[in-house]
């Protein structure tokens, strides 16, 4: 017999199967969004690595700004990056915690000023070394979001 601990999460699964799948996609890319930063996940000679990153949103694509000297770019374009970001140290008290994180092709990326602007000023040096930014962009294939305290359910039921 089902523990009630087991149906509560079969609720939830049935819950988010019947929301929309593109709602979710959109929500995972308006929460990355509300952050600055984020991580980059992919691999580089057959061992995986998160690379931090500045990003933006634009369009529903993912802008982001890292460093040239750490490399991490020459891995991400032309392969699938997952990339996601959380309020995991900036919610306040009595706010629900959420993660959110895309997954897409990743390509080298030509800002425009403006873009550059939103990017807000860079770091002077990483690593010891002057900082020379590259920009990337994902275009999101589908994302998912995970939340505490029903902190995003009631989001989920103003989508259409």
């Amino acid at each position: 017999m089902p523990t009630a601990d087991r149906l509560a999460v079969d609720h939830l699964a049935v819950a988010r199967s019947a929301v929309d799948r593109s709602a979710v996609d959109r929500l995972a890319v308006d929460l990355l969004a509300r952050a600055d930063h984020g991580r980059a996940v992919t691999s580089m000679r057959a061992l995986p690595f998160i690379a931090l990153a500045r990003h933006i949103v634009v369009d529903g694509r993912v802008l982001l700004r890292m460093p040239r000297n750490c490399g991490y770019h020459r891995a991400c374009v032309g392969g699938v990056v997952a990339y996601g970001a959380d309020n995991l140290s900036s919610a306040g008290p009595g706010e629900g915690l959420w993660s959110a994180q895309v997954v897409g092709e990743c390509t080298a990326h030509d800002p425009t000023p403006a873009e550059i602007a939103r990017f807000g000023p860079a770091p002077r040096r990483v690593d010891g070394e002057p900082y020379e930014p590259v920009y990337l962009s994902i275009d999101p294939r589908f994302g998912t979001v995970h939340s505490t305290d029903d902190g995003l359910e009631s989001h989920f039921e103003h989508i259409p």
